[in-house]
This record gives structure tokens, C-alpha cells and sequence, in this order.
């Protein structure tokens, strides 16, 4: 299977992956995800947002234990992030077939679309659509680098946009979902675990920050006469590095647009995306308040127009007691990989498809180690021992759930 998808939407140059949002390599993930589907029995259907699902039993019974993830990336991104979770869904199947496990309840494995959001700016629209937590109408506004709007792109890949919306039908059918998902940390790493267990995911969001200055010749122009909006742009980049060290919380401006772009203008318009993380509510709203005042305070010094602009936002996630007690059960009941320890619960900074639709399911997952901690990266990895001991852990945890 991994070799399989290896492949899709692979960058020559870089090595890492672009498989964005209804573009033609995300076409061949969804044609991978349908093979692997029918190859193993299972009915395969798209959801009127686009996502995809592989069911094992009736799904109108209700109370169905599903998996899985996404196949979408980041720019250049890495190979784990979200294709790790839909390839050891698939895994986990193959393995409680092996042990003659017999499902009591339906069971799905799904691909959640656009859940990186690196073509129209929002994360985990597939699932936002599905939970009611995207309306129609913000989401018919989504436009991507060239002003390709959603609906275009989806009509262009042969879905119906005026199909999307909440789905709480399908969702009410769901008594459980548990992800799998590649660490995007180094906390398994340095406790020596090969698998954790979610307890939350941080509150975050992304933020556009618009500095307007003036256009003008760079040979020209004296210095003392510019209206540079790119130094007061530089100027937020690192106060926002400041004052996430002293809130404890992680600030990125990792995507800059600049006009009209040119090696020698003087820049009229910076926009920049900022993408600011916290443990808690309280240290999210003190630091992008923070930042945001420091770049006020520059702006204004230098004759700069702002506007802030809140692109998205997520609170803080906690996933379900009842069932990450019960995972962890399981996972401590059968100690699998030999640690004689209990499998360590943490905490992650990075949104998933399981935090959106935690609002409406009880949702949980399961961390697989990164030896490096390095992910939305090229260089994101995760040993084969690991992702076996990630496939054996989740298929003890849906035999717990799903099977007698």
C-alpha cells in the first residue's frame, strides 16, 4: 500500500508532496482510496462533501466505529502526515481479519478532504462541512492563489458544490472515530514510546495580517522617503517570535504575499498569515493580542495602514474521557510493545479531522513516534517498526471497540 501511494503528488525538485485539494493528484489519492476499498470487500461512497468512507456493515444501524484520516499535504509536505493514518486504517483491517475478529458493529475506514488547507487557506474543510462548523455560503467564498473559487474547483473535478453542508445524518450513524496520526513532536521520541494517546488538542488559529505602504522605484527613492511596508512586516515577524517565548506558545508567520512583487519596487501591500498556537485559551488570546499591538505600534510609526483579519479558528479540543480511558485500557491490557509501561497520553499543538468532529462524536488518537519531530516537512519520518507497532495498536483498539 505504501508504495502504492508513494508516488502521488510527489515534487522531483523537493522531494516532498503536493496533493492539493481537488487538483489531479488529489483525484489519484481518492482513486488509491477507492481501490483499496473495493480490493478488501468494502463499500465505497463519497459524501456530499467530498469525503470518502469504506464501510464494513450497514452503516444506517448506527453506532459505528470508524478510522482513518486525510491524503492531502502541505506544500512539499511530508509523506506521514495523513496518508500514515489511512494506510494503517486499511492495515489494522488486513491484521483483525488475520485473527478472525468478528465485527459487532459497523466499522468504516474514511479520507476526510482538505484537511491541510494549503489550497484555499482553511483547514479541515471536509469535516468543518460535515460537523456544521463551515457554512455554505463562507465556504462558497474560499479562493485560492489564481481565484479559483471552491465551487469551481470542485465542479472542475466532477463534484456538485451546491451538494456541500452539514451532515449530521451521517455523523449521528458514528459511535466512535479514532485517528492515527505520525507525531508532530518529539515527546514519544525522547520517553522511548512507539505510540501515545491524544488527551487535547491546543486551541489555534490563523490570522492575516495586511500591512499597506506605498509603491515606489527602489534606486529612487530615499530612504527617509519610503513607506515600506515590508520593514514593519519584519518588525511584527520577530516580535511575534518574542512574544511567544514569553507566553509559551508558538506564533509562525510561515506565508507571506507581497505587491506588486517586484525585485525593484518598493513594496505597496505585505500580507502575511500568522498561525499562533496555545496550551490554553487564555495564553492564545494574550499573545496574538500581543503581537498584534506590536504591530500597530510599528505600523503607525512608519505610516503604515493595518488590518487583522481572523482567517480560522479552533478552540481547545478535549477528547472524550470516556473512550481515551478506554483506549488506553486496551493499549496497557496487551502492553504490545514490551515497554512494561502505561502508554503515555500528550498533548499536541496541530489540528486534526478527530478535533473538528469532536464536537459532534466522540473522537480519540493515536501517536505514532517521529525520531526527528520534523513534519509538514520532506524530512518528516517514522520507522517501519514504528508504523508496524502503530498498525498492531490500532487494530487492539478497534477489536476492543468493534468486535466480540
Amino acid at each position: 500500500m505504501w508504495r502504492s501511494l508513494r508516488p502521488i503528488g510527489r515534487s522531483g525538485a523537493s522531494g516532498g508532496y503536493r496533493r492539493y485539494a481537488w487538483t489531479g493528484a488529489d483525484a489519484e489519492c481518492r482513486l488509491w482510496f477507492q481501490a483499496q476499498a473495493e480490493a478488501r470487500g468494502l463499500d465505497h461512497e463519497v459524501d456530499r462533501n467530498g469525503n470518502q468512507w469504506a464501510w464494513l456493515g450497514d452503516p444506517l444501524r448506527g453506532d459505528a466505529v470508524v478510522t482513518g484520516s486525510h491524503l492531502d499535504s502541505v506544500p512539499d509536505g511530508g509523506a506521514f502526515d495523513g496518508p500514515l493514518g489511512v494506510v494503517s486504517s486499511f492495515a489494522a483491517l488486513d491484521e483483525l481479519r488475520r485473527r478472525g475478529a468478528v465485527f459487532t458493529r459497523p466499522f468504516a475506514i474514511t479520507n476526510f478532504g482538505d484537511e491541510e488547507g494549503a489550497r484555499f487557506g482553511l483547514a479541515c474543510v471536509g469535516s468543518r462541512l460535515a460537523a456544521g462548523q463551515l457554512t455554505v455560503e463562507h465556504a462558497h467564498r474560499l479562493r485560492d492563489g489564481e481565484g479559483v473559487s471552491l465551487p469551481q474547483a470542485m465542479e472542475a473535478a466532477g463534484y456538485d458544490p451546491d451538494a456541500i453542508g452539514p451532515d449530521p445524518e451521517r455523523l449521528a450513524r458514528i459511535g466512535a472515530f479514532v485517528e492515527l496520526h505520525v507525531e508532530q513532536g518529539r515527546a514519544l521520541d525522547i520517553g522511548g514510546d512507539p505510540v501515545g494517546v491524544a488527551s487535547a488538542i491546543w486551541p489555534h488559529g490563523r490570522w492575516r495580517f495586511d500591512f499597506r505602504g506605498e509603491a515606489n522605484h527602489a534606486g529612487t527613492t530615499r530612504l527617509a522617503d519610503r513607506r515600506d511596508p515590508m520593514l514593519t512586516y519584519a518588525e511584527t515577524v520577530l516580535a511575534a517570535r518574542r512574544e511567544a517565548e514569553l507566553a509559551g506558545g508558538l506564533a509562525t508567520f510561515g506565508k507571506i504575499a507581497v505587491e506588486p512583487n517586484g525585485v525593484n519596487a518598493i513594496p505597496s501591500l505585505v500580507r502575511g498569515w500568522l498561525d499562533s498556537r496555545a496550551a490554553d485559551q487564555d495564553t492564545l488570546d494574550t499573545l496574538v493580542g500581543a503581537v498584534e499591538r506590536a504591530a500597530r505600534e510599528h505600523a503607525e510609526k512608519a505610516g503604515i495602514a493595518l488590518d487583522v483579519v481572523r482567517e480560522s479558528f479552533t478552540p481547545v479540543v478535549e477528547f472524550r474521557h470516556a473512550l481515551r480511558d478506554e483506549i488506553r485500557r486496551v493499549l496497557d491490557a496487551g502492553d504490545p510493545h514490551g515497554t512494561g509501561r502505561p502508554v503515555p497520553v500528550l498533548g499536541t499543538g496541530a489540528g486534526h479531522d478527530a478535533g473538528i468532529l469532536s464536537a459532534s462524536v466522540p473522537t480519540a488518537m493515536l501517536f505514532v513516534r517521529n525520531p526527528t519531530g520534523v513534519s509538514h516537512s520532506p524530512a518528516e519520518h517514522a520507522t517501519e517498526d514504528d508504523c508496524v507497532a502503530g498498525v498492531l495498536a490500532l487494530a487492539d483498539v478497534l477489536e476492543g471497540l468493534a468486535c466480540s
